[in-house]
């Protein structure tokens, strides 16, 4: 038995021997290679140095941020991508340096056990890379969700009662937070490091409503009218046009309507005129001028409807169309805007007409589930009264003397409006809708300057510093005429009108010409 462990421990150490002979000592130029049997993915570095391999890797990395991968989108279209555009980085460079020192590090017995594995199976390092989710969410938001085709809702029209549906259509629609994580987890996990395809996550969209439910919108929610009889020609033709771009609509449950998005925009290619409109405190000439009719009459009607109103403003000035607090201005100049929410179970349908005799009414469909004998009532309440204090005189360079436009002058006030709900004829609610504040604006004038007469310029001067608009056109007339101006009276008279702002005749502007804007400041 001695003999025999004898024996075991000579041939063990001459295998260790043997090993310390055959294995390079460090610093020699051959212990520099990398032994036979150590890979970096498929790529067999034994004999390399640990600068060959990693130049020999790096080029690997390097040909695989160039492979194609391919994201299958909806409809069979693709988009063909590599790793590199959504930020491939080699993560672990390190490896190299780890396969360079395979076999060699630690005592005689753990690297003549790192040799003896090798023999049985070879050392395989694996690549580890990373990829930036933020760029792998661009490419499908600004390359693959072009091919989304979303839901087609049903639509509907009601023409003379009658309803006509058009069915919608199902649509599909590129899942982008779910199809980040599929292309992430797949490139980590599953990716052979070749060229592939990855099937994105996509949604089927439903189409909202159908023939049986939008047939039954019927019932009258809420209808309110205005008179628009006192426009002019193009005023008339903005408050027909914004009508009809607004009719028609139809609006499902916890979707929200915007007025100023169906009416836009507010160009002569769709169908809009210069009209008069309110800015800064004047009435000017804009293309839109009294569109706001159009979105205070809709307002009312929403009100009555109890839809849930998530935006509205008052006019910076009265207006006679409606109640203090009734109104709805809409503006591109400062991005008023009057939106609500169907805040109902069922669809509505929002129609608007116009008659010869210049009115205007907006009427909301829908399913009637309040209970019967319930009314809703709305009661403007003024709580202050600004008399305007002054008149206000604009000399006007662009234009010759004897050119005056007058503008009427508008109290100011603070109202508000009260909802008041009555079951079988008996109150049971009062709440406060909204609260509004109007300006006050003096009686104004723009008078025309222009003159090569120092004479009649002197003259014109000489009115407009009385401040006086009924001495002023009396001396603008007179100029024009070529007769002498009459003498300026002792005390100006101040006589403010209220109500909706004056039209300016056919053809005359309403404001200075300088500055008039293109688009309603306040329809």
């Amino acid at each position: 038995m001695r003999t025999i462990m004898k024996i075991s421990c000579l041939l063990m150490i001459t295998a260790l021997l043997t090993l310390m002979a055959t294995v390079p000592v460090n610093g020699e130029e051959n212990n520099k290679k990398i032994l036979d049997g150590v890979y970096v993915d498929s790529i067999a570095l034994g004999g390399k140095t640990e600068t060959e391999a990693r130049a020999l890797v790096s080029e690997y990395v390097a040909e695989l941020e160039n492979k194609n991968i391919t994201l299958l989108a909806t409809g069979d279209n693709t988009v063909s991508i590599t790793p590199a555009d959504v930020g491939f980085s080699w993560s672990n460079p390190e490896i190299i340096g780890e396969a360079a020192a395979w076999g060699r590090k630690g005592n005689v017995i753990q690297r003549y056990k790192a040799l003896k594995d090798l023999e049985n199976k070879d050392q395989i390092f694996e690549i580890e890379f990373t990829l930036d989710t933020a760029l792998i969410a661009d490419i499908i938001a600004e390359q693959c969700a072009v091919f989304n085709m979303p839901a087609v809702d049903a639509t509907m029209t009601r023409t003379e009662g009658v309803i006509s549906v058009t069915e919608g259509r199902a649509g599909y629609v590129i899942d982008t937070s779910v199809s980040v994580d599929v292309i992430y987890d797949y490139l980590q996990n599953e990716w052979n490091k070749e060229d592939c395809s990855i099937e994105l996550a996509v949604i089927e969209e439903e189409p909202r409503g159908s023939e049986e439910e939008l047939s039954q919108l019927t019932d009258v929610l809420g209808t309110f009218t205005t008179d628009f009889s006192t426009s002019n020609r193009s005023r008339s033709a903005n408050v027909i046009n914004g009508c009809e771009l607004i009719s028609g609509s139809l609006v499902y449950p916890e979707e929200e309507f915007t007025t100023y998005a169906a009416v836009l925009p507010f160009t002569e290619d769709n169908g809009y005129f210069m009209a008069a409109s309110y800015l800064n405190g004047q009435v000017v000439d804009s293309l839109g001028g009294g569109i706001c009719q159009v979105s205070t009459t809709l307002y009312n009607a929403v009100l009555l409807a109890e839809l849930e109103v998530t935006e509205r403003h008052n006019h910076s000035m009265i207006v006679t169309y409606v109640d203090r607090s009734a109104d709805a201005a809409i503006a591109e100049s400062s991005g008023k805007d009057f939106k609500f929410i169907n805040n109902l179970d069922h669809p509505i349908y929002i129609e608007g007409v116009t008659t010869p005799e210049k009115t205007i009414t907006f009427t909301i469909y829908g399913i009637e589930d309040r209970p019967a004998g319930r009314t809703v009532e709305y009661i403007s309440e003024i709580l202050e009264r600004r008399e305007p204090e002054s008149e206000a005189v604009y000399p006007n360079a662009g234009q010759p003397v004897g050119y005056i436009s007058i503008q009427s002058a508008h109290v100011g006030y603070r109202a508000r409006l009260w909802k008041v709900v009555k079951e079988n004829g008996v109150e049971v609610s009062r709440e406060e809708v909204n609260s509004s504040s109007y300006m006050a604006s003096p009686r104004s004038a723009t008078v025309g300057i222009a003159t090569d007469n120092p004479v009649v310029l002197e003259q014109i001067t000489a009115a407009i510093a009385t401040n006086n608009i009924d001495h002023i056109a009396a001396v603008a007339a007179a100029l024009q005429a070529q007769l002498p101006p009459p003498a300026p009276p002792e005390i100006p008279p101040a006589a403010p009108v209220e109500g909706q702002p004056a039209a300016p005749a056919e053809g005359q502007p309403a404001a200075p010409a300088e500055g008039q804007p293109t688009a309603p400041a306040e329809g």
